[in-house]
């Protein structure tokens, strides 16, 4: 069963370099983080995920480790960091760090010995190698004629990530280790100290990026991978009880009987997610959220995640953020009222969400070029824009100088903007999430039912006792429903539940007691 403490979680996704630079030289810091702790706590974020903050040379944001428990220089020290965990605790607040298992960088002191010269040594099968010099990979990514050692090395993403060694399921070659061969079971071990290392420093769990990705030719269940999730969880029952995993895996009907607390679904197409928020696949924009989508249809995303849900409801969690670092955001595609639509709707389904930074005050995406990486996904990154003051707040740096631009429009979005607006997008996210914490049935746990998902009525469902109602069109939309005797705790636009029958009128949302 998940942490108890997960059934009213809502998490808030912290880009450090881009969130809060507090020692004006353009990069975000622990120490900004530390100093909008009341901010994240005023928005009703009870929980933080930080992306990945230990040393590397950020070929990859970070996603590149080069020391696991040694934090980079640029976010400040170890001592920083535990700082933050305990300030952030004093507030209610929990903190999960970005856990990168499948691979490392290449500068990691791990891989230097691994491709050194000088074999057989203790970290020789740490990473995946060849016993050939270039052919004989299969399928597999790889990288060769960089190393000192004959052979070449498998990669996990980029070709600076060097995959790990956790063995494979079925090896088909000499050089495919069994995942019980002893130096296998060594590089799980020593992930499982990593593990334990920033737990016992006051972190209480982990996001775990590409957390499928271990086991080598795993099964169609990754049966392998699975294994080896289920032994870090039984670490961690017995050690840390109340330590939490969120897998980026979007399998929910694998990753949570692996001992994973909850599971992200992201914009991958196997997923349909995209369909709500920004619609990739289909010629013809029809995001779910969109007042004008020509064939919207709600079931596109419901069909695949109603059997998730079924299968997982007792088990863990699945999370539906509203970005992340990896995605475009949503304002690139929907304006205020849509986006408002899009969050009532996220925070108030079953599971534990995750509002990403400044998504709250409608954040732009920005087409800008690469940095570290991120190639599109750069855009999704740039600095929080807190007031009207130099770079919108978040740095005394000179412009040129921070890691990546605020947005240069006249009616760039700003927290103080729309600090005493009611009606901001700020203001809204605040209250949803307020009634989230103040109505045990919208949260994590709570029983969920589709009433109605027919193309051309409203969305119907409900949570425990209550009743939801979504219409994001711009045409007024009736429906049938038991309305009678309930009253709203909650509404977006024009409702009217009398008689038996809901009306809902054009962009409107209502739950009803």
């Amino acid at each position: 069963m998940p942490a108890k403490w997960l059934k009213d979680a809502v998490f808030y996704e912290i880009y450090p370099q881009s969130f809060n630079d507090t020692n004006a030289d353009g990069i975000g810091d622990f120490n900004g983080i530390v100093e909008k702790l009341d901010y994240i706590r005023s928005l009703g974020c009870n929980a933080l995920w930080i992306n990945p903050c230990f040393d590397s040379p950020f070929h990859d944001a970070g996603y590149d480790v080069r020391d696991y428990k040694q934090v980079a220089a640029r976010y400040g020290t170890n001592e920083d960091l535990y700082r933050l965990f305990e300030e952030a605790h004093k507030k209610g607040i929990r903190v999960l760090l970005d856990l990168v298992p499948g691979h490392t960088s290449e500068e990691h002191p791990w891989f230097r010995k691994s491709q050194s010269a000088q074999q057989p040594n203790e970290f020789s099968n740490r990473y995946i190698w060849t016993d050939r010099w270039f052919a004989g990979c299969q399928d597999l990514p790889y990288i060769a004629g960089e190393a000192e050692r004959s052979g070449t090395y498998i990669i996990n993403f980029f070709k600076c990530q060097p995959a790990l060694n956790y063995g494979f399921l079925k090896p088909r070659e000499p050089w495919q280790l069994p995942m019980d061969h002893p130096d296998c079971v060594a590089t799980r071990e020593a992930m499982k100290d990593v593990i334990r290392f920033w737990l016992s420093h006051g972190c209480d769990g982990f996001r775990v990026d590409m957390a499928m990705s271990l086991v080598k030719y795993d099964d169609e269940q990754k049966t392998g991978t699975c294994s080896i999730w289920r032994n870090v969880r039984q670490m961690l029952d017995a050690e840390f009880p109340e330590a939490v995993l969120v897998a980026e895996w979007s399998r929910p009907d694998l990753s949570l009987p692996a001992g994973f607390d909850a599971d992200f679904i992201l914009n991958d197409p196997h997923t349909n997610y995209s369909t709500l928020l920004r619609d990739y696949n289909s010629p013809v924009d029809n995001t779910y959220f969109r007042k004008d989508a020509p064939d919207r249809d709600i079931n596109r995303y419901l069909d695949i995640y109603r059997g998730w849900y079924e299968a997982t409801k007792d088990v863990g969690y699945i999370s539906m953020p509203t970005c992340n670092h990896d995605t475009v955001r949503p304002a690139y595609r929907l304006d205020e009222t849509e986006l408002k639509l899009a969050y009532a709707f996220l925070f108030t389904m079953p599971g534990v969400p995750f509002l990403y930074y400044g998504d709250e005050i409608a954040l732009r995406y920005q087409e800008i070029p690469t940095k570290e990486g991120g190639y599109f996904r750069t855009g999704s990154r740039t600095p929080m824009q807190w007031d009207g003051s130099k770079n919108l707040g978040f740095s005394d740096a000179e412009a040129e100088a921070l890691y990546l631009p605020v947005d240069p429009s006249a009616d760039a979005p700003t927290v103080a903007a729309q600090e005493d607006d009611p009606a901001s997008m700020l203001n809204t996210v605040r209250a949803l999430l307020k009634l989230r914490h103040d109505t045990e049935e919208l949260q994590a746990d709570a029983p969920f039912e589709v009433v109605c998902s027919e193309k051309g009525k409203p969305f119907v469902y409900r949570r425990g006792s209550l009743l939801l109602a979504l219409n994001p069109s711009g045409e007024k939309l009736i429906i049938d429903a038991d309305v009678d005797g309930r009253e709203a705790l909650y509404a977006m636009g024009m409702v009217d539940a009398a008689d038996g029958r809901l009306a809902m009128g054009p962009q409107s949302f209502v739950v009803l007691k």
